[in-house]
């Protein structure tokens, strides 16, 4: 009779025990061995950049982003509101100063204008009317003072006559003191017509100026009112450029509205936005430098701007020497600045083991090229091209500056060829 054999299990099978635990302590050897800090990595010398630290002239720079700005930008603004009733030029058109730009239309302004020089002639015309009426009145003074002083001199000659034929016993006692009478009373006449003559006088000056400051103000108002008729166009103030022109036949524009900008062609300087981490190191008059096409340009900085937004801070350079001819408004050009002076210095070309070091350590190449290893730096300064070395490695030392990224706790790498 045959008997039922029983399957054993795979997981109970030695040789299948025997194998997860080679495979458990191959594991924990890989772990042990990478955690102990000794490991080795073999790269292909194709993969990896090895670079020579060298001695040399150094500068520190940041490259900065800036854009090419004409050096004047002035805003053509609606100094009085109106509708747009004439656009003479279009955007982009170069302009001498004076030329009209735009027309605006503004009734209102102009029936403004309309009443304030009637009521400019209409003052005109009485001060004329008064002129004429003081000069009649004068005439009339005059005549009558002309009068008063005959009949005084007349009454002289009498009283004096008379009391010299009084004392004579030639005329009687009444008709001396008529004659004596007549000349007091001529006297005091004349002494109130010339008292007269004198008030008359300083009101009608006062008259004439209180009129002549009247004319004047109003002079003034229709002047300042000619003049907000006379900036319903638009003109360009400077010779230049009209750009971002925003007006269109038909369209109203209230007071102070932008209507476009006119860019003077006198130059061109560029506006850079720097990190705010630098804003302590840079000042004006500040070199810098910019490539374009193929030629180097020098610059300084003219303006910073200490406000800081989005983590930034903006400066503006102005060429120092030759501007270039091919750049316009708008363009785009990197600005290399500089935050210090020449100096010599132990330098490293830049890469990207910075990212995953910090500077703090890098690979070391042997000097048969067949390993690195890992060696403690200190980098200091650096621009765009080289970082400054400040301790732990000599002129004439390789170190591997490429990326570290699949080897960052390796401590050795066996360079393949």
């Amino acid at each position: 009779m045959d008997s039922v054999i029983q399957k054993k299990k795979w997981y109970k099978r030695p040789s299948v025990i025997g194998g997860i635990a080679a495979v458990v302590a191959a594991v924990l050897l890989f772990s042990h061995y990478f955690s102990s800090g000794n490991t080795k990595f073999n790269v292909n010398a194709g993969r990896i950049t090895i670079s020579e630290t060298v001695k040399g002239p150094f500068k520190e720079l940041i490259p900065v982003n800036g854009v090419v700005l004409p050096v004047t930008t002035i805003y053509l603004d609606a100094v009085e509101g109106g509708r747009v009733a004439e656009k003479y030029v279009e955007d982009g058109a170069t302009l001498k100063k004076g030329d009209p730009i735009v027309k605006l239309a503004n009734t209102d302004l102009e029936l403004s204008l309309i009443n304030e020089e009637t009521s400019v002639y209409n003052l005109l015309t009485q001060m004329r009317i008064s002129h004429h009426s003081a000069q009649q009145n004068t005439i009339a003074k005059l005549n009558q003072m002309a009068e008063v002083d005959n009949a005084y001199t007349e009454a002289e000659r009498v009283y004096r006559a008379n009391k010299q034929l009084y004392s004579q016993k030639v005329i009687s006692t009444q008709e001396f003191k008529q004659s004596e009478q007549a000349y007091d009373y001529q006297v005091k006449r004349k002494q109130l017509t010339a008292q007269i003559m004198k008030q008359d006088s300083l009101s009608l000056q006062e008259d004439e100026d209180q009129t002549r400051q009247s004319y004047e103000r109003t002079s003034k108002a229709l002047k300042l009112m000619r003049k907000k008729v006379e900036d319903l166009i638009v003109c360009a103030p400077i010779d230049g450029r009209i750009t971002s022109m925003d007006a269109e036949v038909g369209q109203s524009r209230n007071k102070g509205e932008r209507l476009g900008q006119i860019d003077a062609l006198n130059g061109f300087k560029i506006k850079a936005e720097v990190d705010e981490h630098y804003i302590s190191r840079v000042f004006a008059g500040q070199v810098a430098t910019c490539m374009v096409g193929d030629k180097e340009y020098k610059m300084e900085v003219k303006k910073i701007y200490t406000k800081v937004t989005s983590g930034r801070f903006s400066i503006d350079l102005d060429f120092t020497g030759e501007t270039p001819k091919d750049i316009h408004r708008g363009q785009s050009l990197q600005v290399k600045l500089e935050l210090s002076s020449e100096v010599m210095a132990v330098l490293i070309p830049k890469g990207s083991f910075y990212q995953q070091t910090g500077g703090l350590w890098i690979f070391k190449v042997t000097p048969d090229g067949r390993r690195a290893y890992k060696a403690d730096i200190k980098l200091g300064r650096q621009n765009p091209d080289y970082y400054e070395v400040m301790e732990g490695l000599k002129p004439g030392e390789r170190v591997v500056t490429s990326s570290y990224e699949t080897y960052e706790k390796v401590q050795e790498l066996v360079v393949e060829k």
